[in-house]
This record gives structure tokens, C-alpha cells and sequence, in this order.
């Protein structure tokens, strides 16, 4: 039995499915069944009861999942310390990315990683902002970028990266530029936003309210790119990102109307409680670096 085949029981446990696991791990779904099926038959004893609903684990397994977990923080401590010794680092970081953030500071963390730690195993998740958080969480990322929601994260340390105004924009034949935006009007126009989780769906819903609207039409989009080539196509109107920096320049297919959130923070965060593991301390380093590096 070796280390791979206990990433797998604990993977499958905590997902409670081959198909997430076998994502996860990027390993066939195959390859994770014939895992839990060796350590079966290696042990003698049956880890889990293959349900409708996905992988339980049975009385046996969850005994033995402690000692899993136990032996897996071991070896990774072992693999630190011996990158410390040697004056390398060495292991697996799982990095999210919302989607809709901008590609530039994760591009940036993956570069440098690569040429400053090649021994380092890196796994780019993307998800929604609040799926990035619940991930390094619940152990599934071991940190990530998001869009700050405005919520208290005491159990995460932060590190804003960029931040960015929102815009309501709208192709320039569409809608006229001018302050006295017609509301009425817009109302009947199809709206182009991520999801209500999303820092955007919130914005717009809040826009809403203020200036009692309801759109009859939404077209719910969680790509920035996306929604910037559809409101530039005349297909409706909607809520970008552009960088408070002025690094993002806006096409002149797209007419911001609007101000409607000044500053919107990026954030890379993990748990406050890994705070001292070297990889960790490792990637705050190179992005406190890249910062210090961005002309203000």
C-alpha cells in the first residue's frame, strides 16, 4: 500500500464520490476504483458501501480514515522538511481562481512558482468566488483568489492583489451616454450578469432595488470575457470590471454608463492556521514581491 492509494481513500471519503475524487486527484474514475479496491482486499476489511447517492464510509473505514489523514500529514511534513534541508520546496499546492477575475496575477503566481520552485506540484482550480472559499475551507484548496465579499473571513489570512470599479456598460449604439440614465428604458433591455453568489449578481440585484426595476430578460454569464463580447455585440447591457489601476483599458465597442461600485477588492487567501507551512509563507513572499513590483 503506498501514499497514493491513501490520498484516494481520503479523497473518496471526504467527497463521498469515485467522479469528484477521480477529478480531484485527476485520475481516471477506473484507477480510483481499482485503488479502493486493492487497499480492500490488502486489509481484508470493506472501506465503503457503494450506495445510490455515492461512497459511505463504513464503521471500519472511518476508523481507519484517522489514522489515514494522520499518516498523509506526516508525509507531507517529512517532504517539507526534507526541502528544507536540501534548500528546495517541494510537495502540492492546490491554488483556486474565481472565474471571473482577471487572468494576470494568477498567470503571474504560476510563472513564478515554476521558476523559483520546480519541485513544487501546482493545481489550478477555477470556480465561482464563493466556491474558491468553501474549497480552502474544507480542505479541497489549499488557498485561492476571490472577489472580497464584504464578509467577515477570521479564520482566513488575506492578501489584496488588485482591485477594480464595476461599470454598467452597454454598447454605444445601444444606450446614450449621459448622466440621466433612462431606467424605464433599461428595464426592458436584457441584462448580462453572473449568478447572485457572484460579486456582480449582488451589484446588480442591489441596482435593481434602488431604482425599482426588474428586468424581464437575464442572461446569466460568469465570464468576464464573455459578458464584455456579448453587451460589445448589442445582445444587452451589463456590469464589467475595470481596473482601478487603469492597467485594463476599456474597447471602444463598450460604453460605461455608470459607476455603480468604486472599489472591489481581489484577495488571495488560506487558513490562518497554515499560516506558518512553508509553501504558504513561500507564495505570499513571491506575491508580496510582485506587488512591491506593480508602479503604483
Amino acid at each position: 500500500m503506498d501514499i497514493s492509494q491513501l490520498k484516494t481513500f481520503v479523497t473518496v471519503a471526504r467527497e463521498g464520490s469515485i467522479t469528484r475524487a477521480s477529478e480531484l486527484l485527476f485520475r481516471s474514475q477506473p484507477a480510483v476504483s481499482a485503488h479502493i479496491k486493492t487497499m480492500e482486499d490488502t486489509l481484508g476489511l470493506t472501506l465503503f458501501q457503494r450506495t445510490p447517492r455515492g461512497m459511505s464510509v463504513t464503521t471500519d473505514g472511518q476508523r481507519l480514515l484517522v489514522e489515514a489523514r494522520q499518516l498523509l500529514d506526516n508525509h507531507q511534513k517529512f517532504l517539507e522538511e526534507a526541502s528544507r534541508l536540501r534548500g528546495r520546496l517541494a510537495g502540492q499546492l492546490r491554488v483556486g481562481a474565481g472565474r471571473n477575475l482577471g487572468s494576470t496575477e494568477v498567470s503571474r503566481l504560476l510563472a513564478d512558482l515554476s521558476k523559483n520552485f520546480p519541485d513544487l506540484e501546482v493545481a489550478l482550480q477555477h470556480g465561482t468566488s464563493s466556491s474558491v472559499l468553501d474549497d480552502i475551507r474544507n480542505g479541497r484548496l489549499d488557498a485561492g483568489f476571490f472577489i472580497d465579499p464584504d464578509e467577515a473571513h477570521t479564520d482566513l489570512e488575506t492578501l489584496e492583489i488588485s482591485h477594480f470599479s464595476v461599470y454598467l456598460a452597454a454598447a454605444p449604439d445601444l444606450v446614450s451616454e449621459r448622466s440621466d440614465l433612462d431606467w424605464a428604458r433599461l428595464e426592458t433591455l436584457p441584462w448580462i450578469y453572473p449568478t447572485y453568489s457572484s460579486c456582480c449578481g449582488r451589484i446588480a440585484e442591489r441596482l435593481f432595488k434602488e431604482n425599482g426595476i426588474q428586468p424581464a430578460r437575464i442572461i446569466n454569464v460568469d465570464d468576464e470575457t464573455i459578458t464584455r463580447t456579448l453587451i460589445a455585440s448589442g445582445a444587452g447591457i451589463g456590469l464589467v470590471h475595470v481596473s482601478s489601476a487603469g492597467t485594463e483599458p476599456v474597447s471602444g465597442d463598450i460604453a460605461l454608463l455608470l459607476e455603480v461600485r468604486k472599489s472591489t477588492r481581489v484577495l488571495f487567501a488560506h487558513l490562518a492556521s497554515r499560516a506558518k507551512d512553508p509553501i504558504i509563507s513561500a507564495v505570499r513572499d513571491l506575491l508580496d514581491t510582485e506587488q512591491m513590483a506593480i508602479p503604483a
